[in-house]
């Protein structure tokens, strides 16, 4: 690997990622595309130190990367270049490897979120609750933002004005945020009775649940969310939409 001269090589680089997405969606677009000098693989890692050493054994046909949890703010100090828009948000999910072997970051989280989002909105969806503040949640807020929908982080560990804990969630704050955003990892396959612990018994039709996983397709809470009557979307179509733009930024 890496020493055909026309070799494509793009990786996903994250930690536990066997379950990945990116790897199923990219070698079924090359194939659908034949690009038979493609290929797409997983760089496991336990410590974003790591990088360094799979880049340079790969450094000849390595042409982008995605990446995943937890690295997508770690990765910032192995970049030689970040695109403003990744800078603002303040998360790296694409990196493209240019022609001298540079790397420059990107955030196309916040195209698939926005993407997938928009067409789900109502007058109603004027607040929001966002679970968890890893580099996913940023891309999120970072499209409220844009979106002018006010929001509040909810936390485990709630730091500064615009967090609050899991236990501050009131009949009161649930009634009053109707668009709900899990940016937790709660949820996934295989631990799939797992979700997010909010009061759902307050949940209404008016609720729009958005969750960033998408295996399982309904996730314990979407499927609580539904039972109250609110609009549920699960991560699939965002991944696709922000994989989509990756492709395009590494064959600018």
């Amino acid at each position: 690997m890496g020493k055909e001269k026309n070799k494509a090589l793009f990786a996903l680089v994250g930690r536990n990622i066997s379950y990945s997405f990116s790897k199923g969606y990219f070698t079924n677009k090359f194939k659908e595309l034949n690009f038979n000098t493609h290929e797409y693989i997983n760089l496991d890692i336990q410590d974003i130190k790591e990088l360094p050493q799979k880049i340079k054994e790969n450094k000849k046909s390595l042409k982008g990367l995605n990446v995943t949890i937890p690295y997508k703010l770690e990765v910032f100090n192995y970049l030689d270049k970040i695109d403003k828009k990744a800078l603002k948000v303040g998360a790296v999910n694409t990196i493209k490897i240019t022609k001298k072997g540079r790397l420059k970051g990107f955030n196309t989280d916040v195209y698939g979120f926005k993407r997938s989002l928009k067409p789900l909105l109502k007058s109603n969806h004027k607040k929001a609750l966002i679970l968890g503040t890893g580099g996913a949640s940023k891309a999120v807020a970072f499209v409220l933002d844009k979106l002018e929908i006010k929001y509040k982080f909810v936390s485990r560990n709630p730091e500064g004005k615009k967090q609050i804990s899991y236990k501050e969630l009131t009949q009161k704050s649930i009634a009053s945020h109707h668009l709900i955003i899990n940016c937790t990892p709660l949820g996934t396959h295989p631990n799939i009775d797992s979700c997010p612990d909010i009061p759902y018994e307050f949940l209404t039709e008016n609720h729009l649940l958005y969750d960033l996983i998408y295996n399982p397709s309904e996730t314990t809470f979407l499927r609580k969310g539904k039972e109250k009557g609110a609009s549920i979307k699960n991560g699939l179509e965002m991944l696709e939409q922000q994989a989509e733009k990756a492709w395009e930024i590494w064959n600018e």
